[in-house]
Order: C-alpha cells, then structure tokens, then sequence
C-alpha cells in the first residue's frame, strides 16, 4: 500500500521538480522576452522621422546633462545612447519609464529648467504612439511566471473542492471576520449596520471552525510594493513540497473531515451500492473531481492512473472511502492543482490563454479559489474570452458570496494594513489607545474602517474617488469616541458593531485620514511625515520612493535645544542633503499635508510646543494647498492619476506580476474606460478582466484610443 501511494507521490514529485526548473528558467526566459519584445516591429516612416525631428533633440536640450552627457548617467538611464526609435523599442522598460518619467512631471526634475507644456504633450503623445504601435503589432504580452497557491488561495480552493463548510486551518491574514452574513452582493447594499471583528488583534477571533489536526504552511508574504499573488514570489521548495504532501493527507485524514462537514462526501466519498460496476464509478466520481481540481478537463491517461491507484488499494483491503480519499490527497500534492500558470491554446493560434487557463486567472483574482462548475463550463465551449460573455460571467462573480474573499485580500495588502498590527503608540502618552488589556488596543477598531468603506465601495458599486473623499463610513461607538475625544466603555475582544455614518467634515472621510493608516504611518510619540508620504507615494500614485541612502543618519530625537522646533524645521538639515533632496521634494508635501494628525490619528492645531502646525505645500508642483481639505482636492483634480494608479495594482494583483511597459497601452483604456463611467470600481474591475494582459493576448481595443 505504501509503494502503490509513493507511485502516484513520485509521479507528483518529478512533475513538481520538473515544474519547479520551468520555473526557474521562466524568469530568466521572461526577462529575455521583454527584452526582446518589440524587435522587428515594423516602424512607420513617421515614427522614424520623428525621433530625429521631435524626439532626439529633446532629450539632447533636457535630458542628456544627467543622462548620458560627459559619462554621467543617472537612475542607469543612457539617453544619448539611443539613436533611433528602434533603439527605443530594444528597451521597452526604458520607454515605459521614459513615458511615466514625463507623465508624471517628474522629469526633468525641480532643479532643472522645467518642459514646456507644448512640447511635455507633443512627447507625451509621439512616445505612447510608438508603444501602441508597437503592442499592437506584437502577438504575445509579457506573462506571469509560473507560480504555487499562497495560503489564503489554498484554504479556498480545498474548501470549495470538497465543500467543506468549515476553514481547512486558520487564516489571521485575514483582517476582519466576518458575523451575520452581512456581506451580501447581489443585495447590492451594505446594511447600515454590521457586525464584525478584528482577527490579528484578537485571540478569541481565531477561533473559528476548521479541521482538526491540520496545520498549515507559513503565511506567505507581500511581494515589495505588491501582493502575496505575485509569482517571483510563489516558489516551492523540495522542503515545502514535503510540507503540501503531508498537508494534502492531514485534510483528508482529519477526524472532522466527514460527512457532515464535507459536501461533496455522499457523491464522492460515500460507499456505492454492492451492485455498482466499482471501475465505472471510480472512473466517473474521479473525471470530475480531477477536472474541478486541475482546473480544466483531466487528460483520459492520468485518469487512469488515478483509478488504478483507488482499485489497487481497494483490492490491498482499504474501504473504498479511504481509497478515494488516498486519490483525493494525491490530487491536493499534484502541480496540477498547486501551481497557477498561464497555458496557451492548443491548435494553430498559440497567442493567448486558453479558455480554462482564463477561467483560473479570473476566477483567483476575483474569488481567491479555483473556477466554479459553471466558469469551467463556458470555458469548454470556448466562449469565455468573447467581449460579452465575459462581461456577464464577471457581473455574475460580482454578485457571488465568493467575492468577501477579494475584500478579505486585495484591499488590506493595497492599504498595508497589516502595519497597524506592530502600532504601539507610546502608552504613557497616549493611555487611552490601549483597552483593559495591552494586547486590545483602539488599532483594533480602527484597521475595520477602511476595510468596511472598501466593501461599501465596491458592494454598492460607487466611484473609486470616495476611496480618497467619501461622505460616509462605518465606525463602532468606541473609535467615534477615539476621534472626538470622548470618554466612552471601553469593550474588549469579541463581536463589534459598526454604524454606517455620515461625514460632514471632509478632514475625515476616505481612506488617506483614516487613523488607521494615520497611526501605523507614525511613530510611539509623534508623527512621522516621511513616512506617511512614502505610504502616499506608493499606495495611492503606485509610485513608491526608493530606499534612503545607507548614509542618512535618522532624525534625532527631541532635545531640549529642539522644543520650539516644528517637525518640518527639524527635517530640514535631511532636505538640504543633494542626495536626499530629490525624494525629499516629492514626499515632504505628501507627508506633510497630514501633519494636523497626531501619532494616533486626532485632529491637533498645534504641537505641543504651542506652534502652528504648517500642513501647506504644493502637489505635483502644481496644486497648492494649505491645508489636508484642499490636498484632497488637490489628488481630485488628477483623479485618472490616481485610477491609473489604482488599476494598477489591481492589474498587479490579478496578474501575479508587477505591472511592464506593455501594459501601459491597456492602463490608457482602462482609465478612459472608467472615467466614462464617473469611475465606478466595478467597471474598473470590467475593464482590467477585459484588458489585454489579462485576457493574454492584443485586443482591439488600444487602437481606437485618441493619443
């Protein structure tokens, strides 16, 4: 019996390892791919002409004294090596950064003599010419390397397999648990008031049914300015390969693993009628639980080896459920169900996924699990990638229970909220943050708030702009009390109620005010504005700063010669650094437009000193505003900067890899698209399912965009 287990384990191991080296290669191949993407696109006389006309001259009057003249070199960017446009396209990383360099006013930098708008929107629109030019050209869009489950997608994808109306093992990654069903989109309305909790800041939230006995690999985590989806991300080890084969038998051998608790058991696992030819109900139970694992129709060869597998230990004296459970664990350690990877159709078109592989990808963006009977059966007629049909299988999803695990994911990695759990604001300044116990802190209430207002948001199907100026949100009694200073009973873990609210005072509202994200981008005792600014810079324009010299030494802390400085007086030696100025330009006015919050997110006046607080600057070096009312406005007014930004780490998310120049043609539509539709997040999240790197392959869409 253990021979004939190893045999299909084996069998499941060289498919791994041989998975795990395709693996490997494909980053190096990916890298080779983009690299070379755009070589042998046809260029029309235009474009040729314009590179010596508009383009080269230029980059000669603005660009080559830091890039390319007298050897210096800034940021590794030659402009003075490139001769021609097809110089240009070798490089499609270098004209995305070119292109998203200029769009964001970001060069040439404040230091030098500024572009004048006239030739900024000639650049802008003969670069992003060529780039459409040339992706609609091209066959094939960059692709996501091949790639395992994470744990949140694993929990799920076992849960729906089998049905199991229990957790196959704890999930703290997820923020907010969830009481009395609330979460219910095809209501398309979320209930004035809620019931949740706070899973990471309370013990007794973790305690939720699940299967005995199993104990699940590491939480797997955020990719660097990204998500737990990306794939350079997602390896599997030889160790952890041990690890999901072990896993894969402790599910099934669990005491809680049942009837009861398993939906699928009677037409699975349940003992057929003595009358039954064994062979063809094996086969036939086996075809579709393989096909709902895998994803896709199961290959007739490895069909049958799995029903020799359950006969051979039938016959060797195991029941027939235990059996087929040893078939089920072999399926759970098969690369066929661990890895995600995008698989292009078979036949003479190569260009694309094919069907099923589109099912998954749609299906792990928007449920976090493996597609549904019904996904996988438009897939088998080859309709799924059609406009239409694509368009009402997302509608569908959109309205399913299955979406809470998008919310459970996407939106607590995008906001980083996961650094409210390691806030600890000073306890002799601020007591009252901090419940009847150390461990419960006010953090608890408020990491709830902007993950409510997200679910509202896209439940509801309102604009993404609320997301930065909402006129509502949700909070329980406890953190409306923590931002108006009241006293109020404390409580500690266990069921919260939130009320819908509204807010009539716009320095509240949103996620950038929230005191959630105030407090974890703050320090024990004061605010930290390089740090909110980096979290604005990343989150909110997905342009996050690079790291600080190794050199800089950290602001020093408050001394006596400092009591009548202001924080912004006090950064002042780091901004007059020439290598610290740049980043200092950009993040000082993001970060500092928060500074009337304090360390834990309340509204102050002054510092304690008694001085003003100065909140003014100015956005984008064209937006000034005095206060963080008129800095809302002032990320309103570039409201398809920020759904650019928005898309792509949505785009990001679903794809398992960071956003590449190639996909800059499809972010355009995407942003036209949804401001069409007054910015509605549904029809952002249509858009990007509808998009070409997402679909895989050049849609028709990019050519009739108005550059």
């Amino acid at each position: 019996m253990i021979y004939e287990r190893s045999k299909i384990c084996r069998q499941t191991r060289c498919s791994a390892s041989a998975r795990h080296d395709a693996a490997s290669m494909a980053a190096g191949l990916l890298l080779l791919f983009l690299s070379q993407m755009f070589v042998g696109t046809r260029l029309t006389a235009e474009e040729e002409n314009s590179f010596d006309t508009l383009l080269a001259p230029a980059f000669r009057r603005n660009c080559v004294r830091c890039h390319g003249k007298d050897g210096v070199v800034k940021g590794e960017v030659n402009l003075l090596a490139l001769k021609s446009t097809s110089d240009l396209l070798q490089d499609s990383d270098l004209l995305g950064r070119v292109i998203e360099a200029i769009d964001l006013d970001e060069m040439p930098p404040p230091s030098e003599p500024t572009l004048n708008p006239r030739l900024r929107e000639r650049l802008l629109r003969e670069l992003k010419k060529i780039l459409h030019n040339a992706v609609s050209q091209t066959a094939e869009l960059a692709r996501a390397p091949i790639r395992r489950l994470n744990r949140f997608q694993y929990n799920n994808a076992v849960q729906d397999l089998f049905g199991l109306k229990v957790l196959v093992f704890p999930l703290p990654e997820r923020m907010m648990r969830e009481y009395g069903d609330y979460f219910q989109p095809a209501s398309r309305k979320v209930p004035d008031q809620v019931k949740v909790g706070s899973r990471p800041l309370g013990k007794s939230q973790l305690i939720e049914p699940s299967l005995g006995g199993v104990v699940a690999f590491p939480q797997d985590l955020r990719a660097e300015h990204g998500f737990d989806t990306q794939g350079d991300h997602l390896s599997l080890s030889p160790l952890l390969m041990e690890s999901f084969l072990a896993l894969s038998r402790s599910i099934v051998d669990s005491n809680d693993f049942n009837r009861k608790s398993c939906g699928i058991w009677d037409e699975f696992f349940a003992t057929p009628s003595q009358h039954s030819n064994l062979p063809i109900v094996v086969k036939k139970r086996l075809r579709r639980f393989l096909s709902r694992a895998f994803r896709r129709p199961v290959e007739d060869e490895l069909l049958t080896r799995y029903v020799a597998h359950v006969l051979r230990r039938m016959k060797g004296g195991d029941s027939f459920t235990a059996g087929m459970k040893a078939a089920a664990s072999a399926a759970l350690a098969s690369p066929r169900f661990l890895y995600l990877y995008d698989e292009a159709p078979k036949g003479e078109s190569r260009t694309g996924f094919d069907e099923y592989a589109l099912a998954t990808r749609l299906s792990f963006f928007l449920w976090g699990s493996i597609p549904d009977e019904e996904l996988l059966s438009v897939a088998s007629e080859g309709h799924l990638s059609q406009r239409d049909t694509l368009r009402k299988q997302v509608d569908r999803m959109l309205l399913h229970r299955h979406l809470k695990r998008f919310c459970d994911s996407f939106p607590a990695q995008w906001l980083q909220l996961d650094r409210i759990i390691s806030a600890v604001p000073d306890p002799n300044k601020y007591a009252d943050f901090y419940l009847y116990a150390a461990q419960y802190r006010a953090s608890m209430h408020m990491m709830l708030e902007p993950l409510l207002l997200f679910e509202t948001i896209l439940i509801e199907d309102r604009s993404i702009l609320e997301l930065i100026d909402s006129d509502f949100t949700f909070r329980s009694k406890r953190l409306q009390s923590w931002y108006e200073r009241t006293d109020a009973k404390r409580g500690g873990p266990g069921v919260i109620e939130f009320d819908r609210m509204a807010v009539t005072d716009r320095r509240e509202g949103g996620v950038i005010t929230s005191a959630a994200v105030l407090t974890m981008t703050s320090g024990p005792t004061e605010s930290k504005p390089i740090t909110r600014g980096a979290w604005i810079a990343s989150v909110i324009f997905n342009d996050p700063p690079k790291p600080p010299p190794a050199d800089v030494p950290p602001l020093k802390p408050t001394g006596k010669d400092d009591l009548s400085l202001t924080i912004r007086e006090r950064f002042k030696s780091h901004r007059t650094r020439a290598d610290c100025a740049g980043c200092h330009t950009k993040l000082d006015p993001l970060g500092f437009a928060l500074e009337n919050f304090d360390a834990v997110g309340r509204w102050r006046d002054r510092y304690e000193n008694g001085r003003q607080v100065d909140s003014s600057g100015t956005l984008f070096g064209k937006y000034k505003f005095g206060d963080v009312v008129e800095f809302k406005d002032a990320i309103l007014a570039e409201k398809d900067r920020f759904t650019r930004a928005f898309a792509s780490h949505l785009l990001a998310y679903g794809l398992g890899r960071r956003v590449q120049a190639t996909d800059i043609p499809s972010l355009d539509t995407i942003v036209i698209e949804t401001a069409r539709a007054d910015y509605s997040i549904q029809r952002l999240i249509h858009e990007i399912t509808q998009s070409a790197p997402f679909v895989g392959k050049p849609r028709a869409q990019h050519r009739r965009i108005r550059l």
